[in-house]
């Protein structure tokens, strides 16, 4: 078998996807995401100029030389924009490998390691009653884990908290949006938050909270000791990760499990955080990371030092890596938990899927490959819209982590 063509298309069903599908002399397609969520034209231009024509010919079962000649052979390593292309190719090589041989993907990863994959939704308001509101939605709909977000008081908007009555969905057409931040204030409100959340809901819920990249280490470790009578599954993406010895200040502090990574793309990113046992969770997501190929390596290296999986599950990312991650966890045996944002009517009908939720869990299905598709036709009535995601500015203007 050998790799006769590949093609990028990029659709905004709702919002803007990048996928990749790879076509071989026996007929067999793979398809791959290549989103990154406000960059997507890049990764398609490396995908189309600089990748596309390395591949041609190929053998697609040979996954690990790929993905070591993508990597490796460009000379200029890692970065979001690269990573996001290699992955997009690897995902699509085990979805025709999967086909190949009418296997689904999970079985070429080991075979099922559990019956069904735990996953989180998103619970928010724009004030605590209305974030319990919707907690009590979510688990009406049989969800066991919920992320909640709510409004700060003295705070116009802030992150994870839808602007009206819709879906909350980060990245707006036209220039980026700006909210505004106050350490201070967020520090204040979420203990109580989740106060009122396990006073009204006891502890039967698993309940998560996103920090967003955006306190000091110390201050995240104020947090998450002041969250610990709430017994958190997870304090995710406390502060910037780029000095990893940060989250050796925020573990000295606290008991609360700590998740992050959903903005990694290297097991660099987080070999520190990984080896030093200062995180319980790694979010970096298949299309972000490089690929299943290189999240199996990521997972192996942190399953010695007790850190499990809770890949990043928003909208920003396709049912194509959606049904790869639901393999992945179905497979991978220090899986944690997996993010579930559903997508549009009009994300689904583009990406017909095999996959499933039930009762809090999702179910990758038994289709060959990914058991996901590209309805090619349905894509093109949905041309791309420039999108960006927000930025963040403190309450005096200064620029800081969104």
């Amino acid at each position: 078998m050998k790799i006769t063509n590949a093609t990028v298309n990029i659709a905004s069903p709702g919002r803007n996807f990048v996928t990749l599908k790879i076509e071989t002399d026996e007929g067999i397609y793979g398809l791959g995401d290549g989103t990154l969520n406000g960059r997507e034209l890049a990764v398609a231009s490396y995908l189309t100029d600089h990748v596309i024509p390395c591949i041609i010919g190929r053998d697609p079962f040979q996954t690990e030389d790929i993905w070591q000649y993508l990597y490796r052979g460009a000379y200029w390593r890692r970065g979001p924009v690269t990573m996001t292309a290699i992955a997009a190719v690897d995902v699509a090589l085990w979805d025709i490998k999967g086909k190949a041989l009418n296997t689904p993907v999970y079985n070429l990863l080991g075979g099922k390691s559990r019956d069904g994959v735990m996953v989180y939704a998103h619970a928010n308001g724009k004030d605590v009653d209305a974030a319990l509101e919707d907690v009590a939605r979510h688990k009406d709909l049989g969800y066991k884990a919920i992320r909640v977000q709510s409004g700060i008081p003295g705070l116009s908007s802030t992150y994870g908290v839808a602007k009206g009555t819709g879906r909350y969905e980060p990245a707006e057409r036209g220039l980026p949006h700006e909210y505004e931040w106050s350490s201070e204030l967020y520090l204040r409100h979420v203990p109580n938050l989740f106060e009122r959340v396990r006073a009204e809901f006891g502890e039967e819920l698993h309940l998560l909270h996103d920090c967003h990249h955006r306190l000091a280490p110390i201050e995240a470790g104020r947090l998450g000791k002041e969250l610990e009578p709430f017994h958190l599954f997870w304090m995710e993406d406390p502060t910037p990760a780029e000095l990893q010895e940060g989250f050796k200040v925020i573990r000295g502090h606290t008991t609360t499990p700590i998740a992050v990574g959903e903005v990694f793309n290297s097991v660099w990113d987080a070999h520190e955080l990984i080896r030093n046992q200062w995180i319980d969770y790694l979010r970096m997501t298949l299309v972000h990371g490089g690929g299943i190929t290189h999240l199996k390596k990521t997972a192996d290296f942190a399953a010695m030092y007790h850190v499990r999986t809770g890949f990043h599950g928003a909208t920003d990312l396709s049912p194509v890596t959606m049904a790869a991650a639901l393999h992945f966890d179905t497979a991978v045996h220090n899986f944690g938990i997996q993010e579930h944002m559903p997508h549009t009517d009009e994300t689904d009908a583009v990406f017909p899927h095999s996959y499933k939720f039930r009762d809090g869990m999702m179910y990758p299905g038994d289709a060959p490959g990914l058991g996901v598709d590209l309805d090619e036709k349905l894509a093109a009535k949905y041309p791309y819209q420039r999108a960006y995601l927000p930025v963040n500015r403190k309450l005096d203007g200064t620029l800081t982590d969104w």
